[in-house]
């Protein structure tokens, strides 16, 4: 069986949901670990707190409901649950390093066997910022890295993460 790069990326997002519990707070990093929001069941209760100022928001909404003001931190359009509620940079930034989030999802770069993980810069490339990557991992009550095991044919699994650390 041949899995396509969305397909991996749809089985780790799923496996992600399995970690998240009832009245969770949840930051859902850039790309992949955004799709964790769209496989979460009905069933289960969790709020998703993005670093561009909203707390409440959902999966991605049909087309025709869209609101381009809402996004998540890939950019992606989402709707907001009842009770949502939107704030500045600040507080969001508050949020993330108050301890106020229960589970951080992340990407990496790469990740070592000490847990060390780099994600926010690669030497010779344009970078605007680190983002919130370092406050959510120090902030966070738990985090996860939800990353595939290699990009380009390197692995992303190291014995000693050689990219600066997070």
């Amino acid at each position: 069986v041949v899995l396509t790069k969305e397909k991996v990326g749809e089985i780790i997002a799923i496996r992600v949901v399995k970690e998240l519990k009832d009245c969770d707070v949840i930051t859902l990093g850039i790309v992949l670990p955004s799709e964790v929001a769209k496989h979460v069941l009905p069933a289960v209760n969790v709020m998703f707190q993005a670093e561009d100022g909203v707390i409440g928001g959902g999966k991605k909404p049909a087309d025709d409901t869209k609101d381009y003001r809402i996004t998540n931190a890939s950019g992606v359009c989402v709707d907001t649950l009842p009770g949502a509620c939107f704030y500045d940079s600040q507080m969001a930034f508050t949020m993330m390093r108050g301890g106020h989030i229960d589970i951080s999802v992340i990407g990496a770069l790469q990740v070592d066997q000490e847990g060390n993980l780099a994600s926010w810069l690669i030497p010779g490339k344009f970078v605007p910022g680190m983002g919130g990557a370092m406050d959510l991992i120090v902030g966070s009550k738990k985090v996860i890295v939800a990353m595939e095991h290699s990009s380009k044919g390197e692995k992303k699994f190291l014995k000693k993460c050689t990219l600066p650390l997070t």
